[in-house]
């Protein structure tokens, strides 16, 4: 089976707009949340959101292209942009059809669907945008990135609600350990922040009310209460190991597994006793060839609701046994918000640099757990440490349950 090394990293998040600015806030423990701009929410119970501010999609292309893409495509484009750049490869030197995108987004653009909507009941159906359809539906992220740069290998977009970004990654992987491509661009993008997704996730009693956008995102915390709504994306630069060495590329880290399952359970939520996670979990670390002894930190779903955060640490205990209590474990949604389909993209991009930096991120908020969550959740401060192998989860309304491995790049691997 073909090795896996990332070598470029790409960011548009609450937190900054590229990499260094996100990891500089996970590490200083800054929060990205903040009062909603993008509506008014007058008459709102959720008043808060994971916003990106000041983005410039002047990296997407020529303004009339740029124009014809919703939001969630530039950001996609964006952290692509990043990416590539990052990762030193000449678009000229590859072969188009061996670099290939797997770019997920679990609900596309809620504001193409609004505006149309409006449109249609207002002004008939003459008056809806020709474009609608290209503007809205969610593989167009993985399809404006290729156009942007030229990308004619396999293109693909994974849509499993929250899972999206980590499963999208994970089948990058698998399609470079195949064959299929020496370079993907894998991860995840969203901007849902919009009437109705804010209408609909609090109908649903999933979004916190809290209105105090330093507080109001609690993982692992007793007094949780819901998740904040988050918008951005990430992206990683996946490549063969001896293409990647033919270049002379810096390697940030090696992708070493994936594990994919699902709960058979509920629409919204996770398997109580957390078998469905525990299971993609140790797919994800057998198929690194690793124990779970091996596995020195998990960068959690940790949404900061009760149920996610009782039923994941369930399952954390249920993969891991003893070694769970050794276990460094945090949420990176406690400093930017749930960014449904793109929360994998930008976990992995912090797992990367976990791994490349020994340091482990705090998780915000988090005061005091309740009884059975007694793991080590990285409370008060961030931790130097070695991190040889982590893993990221993300678990999707829908039962959809998705697991990465990074860890060091060596040589020679056992």
């Amino acid at each position: 089976m073909r090795r896996v090394v990332i070598t470029g990293l790409g960011a548009v998040t609450p937190l900054g707009n590229n990499v260094e600015t996100f990891w500089d806030g996970l590490k200083e423990g800054r929060s990205g949340i903040c009062s909603i701009t993008k509506f008014d929410t007058e008459g709102f119970k959720v008043k808060i959101a994971g916003e990106v501010k000041d983005f410039d999609a002047s990296c997407c292309g020529d303004p009339k292209a740029v124009k014809r893409m919703e939001l969630f495509s530039r950001y996609a484009v964006a952290a692509a942009h990043e990416a590539i750049e990052d990762s030193g490869i000449k678009l000229e030197d590859e072969d188009p059809f061996r670099f290939g995108v797997s770019i997920g987004s679990g609900i596309g653009s809620l504001q193409a669907i609004e505006t149309g909507t409006r449109r249609l009941m207002d002004k008939g159906p003459g008056r809806v945008d020709p474009l609608l359809v290209p503007r809205m539906i969610s593989n167009m992220a993985a399809g404006n990135v290729a156009i942007a740069f030229g990308l004619k290998g396999k293109n693909i977009n994974v849509v499993t609600a929250c899972a999206s970004g980590t499963h999208s990654i994970g089948e990058a992987f698998r399609s470079i350990q195949h064959g299929e491509a020496d370079i993907m661009l894998g991860g995840g993008t969203e901007a849902a922040v919009t009437p109705l997704s804010i209408a609909g996730f609090t109908q649903l009693t999933a979004l916190t009310t809290d209105e105090d956008p330093d507080t109001a995102s609690r993982p692992f915390d007793k007094d949780r209460h819901g998740f904040v709504l988050g918008e951005g994306a990430g992206v990683l630069v996946l490549e063969e190991l001896s293409h990647a060495k033919a270049r002379g590329a810096r390697i940030y880290a090696e992708m070493l597994g994936y594990g994919a399952t699902c709960d058979a359970y509920h629409i919204t939520s996770p398997a109580e006793d957390g078998s469905g996670a525990a299971m993609a979990m140790r797919y994800a670390i057998n198929d690194a060839g690793l124990r779970p002894e091996d596995i020195d930190y998990v960068n959690a779903h940790g949404t900061g609701t009760p149920l996610n955060d009782l039923f994941e640490t369930r399952a954390i205990k249920l993969c891991f046994g003893d070694h769970a209590k050794k276990l460094k474990i945090n949420s990176t949604k406690s400093m930017t918000g749930h960014l449904l389909g793109a929360a994998g993209g930008i976990e992995a991009v912090a797992l990367t640099k976990s791994v490349e930096e020994d340091f482990v991120h705090m998780t915000r908020n988090l005061v005091e757990s309740e009884e059975e969550l007694d793991l080590d959740y990285c409370r008060g401060q961030g931790v130097h440490m070695t991190v040889n192998a982590g893993i990221s989860n993300s678990l999707g309304f829908g039962g959809h349950n998705a697991t990465i491995v990074i860890g060091k790049y060596r040589d020679q691997r056992s």
